[in-house]
């Protein structure tokens, strides 16, 4: 394979959260449906708010099932985040495998971003949220969430080298901070088409990084 193929493969992977220490529980119809209410109860009231109790009743199980299945609440916050990363990988590998130049590809995940929120987010990123409320990094949810960044900037910084050898790192960082700041400000509703304005900031970023590529 040549090293742009592998760059290619490497920045449209399947998602990997084995380093994250998530996905333990064995996803059986009663985690599902524990999982299931636990992610909408957390992303609608927030973590802290909702308790054990809430969530078993809104899955219709027991709380024997529930702590059967993920011993505590604090697993039940991991499976949620990760379940969350997991399905936006997803969705974002299908944009990223439609797109074919560089310069494409990077917009791509601006894109995917956008359609993301419209159709998952109505409350913003839901790890960006998840950190306002767990900033110990002795959480066991907390490495799902620093994680989920990480490997965007790697996939930013991955997708840039090909237009900025010498500079894929710098790039990166600059193409991630635009989409964060991104999400962030959708989350807030601080102004209208605030992914989009992102992803306008960052095509201007790589045609003026990459002026004659």
């Amino acid at each position: 394979m040549s090293e742009h193929g592998q760059r290619r493969s490497d920045a449209t992977r399947a998602p990997d959260n084995s380093g994250q220490g998530s996905r333990r529980v064995p996803m059986t119809p009663g985690a599902r449906k524990v999982l299931e209410a636990a992610g909408r109860l957390f992303y609608e009231r927030g973590i802290h708010a909702v308790g054990v109790d809430l969530i078993a009743a809104e899955a219709g199980v027991t709380k024997k099932t529930l702590y059967d299945r993920f011993g505590a609440k604090d697993q039940i916050v991991v499976e949620y985040l990760a379940d969350r990363d997991e399905r936006w990988r997803a969705f974002l590998v299908a944009y990223l495998e439609r797109s074919r130049s560089p310069r494409s590809r990077i917009l791509a995940v601006f894109d995917a971003s956008r359609d993301w929120a419209e159709q998952s987010l109505p409350r913003g990123c839901s790890m960006i949220n998840a950190h306002a409320e767990i900033a110990d990094p002795a959480h066991p949810a907390y490495a799902v969430i620093t994680g989920q960044k990480a490997w965007m900037l790697e996939l930013f910084t991955d997708l840039a080298r090909p237009l900025a050898p010498r500079r894929a790192k710098s790039l990166g960082r600059s193409l991630m901070l635009l989409h964060e700041g991104g999400l962030v400000a959708y989350g807030m509703g601080i102004f209208p088409d605030a992914i989009e304005r992102a992803r306008q900031d960052a095509q201007a970023l790589v045609r003026a990084a990459v002026p004659s590529g």
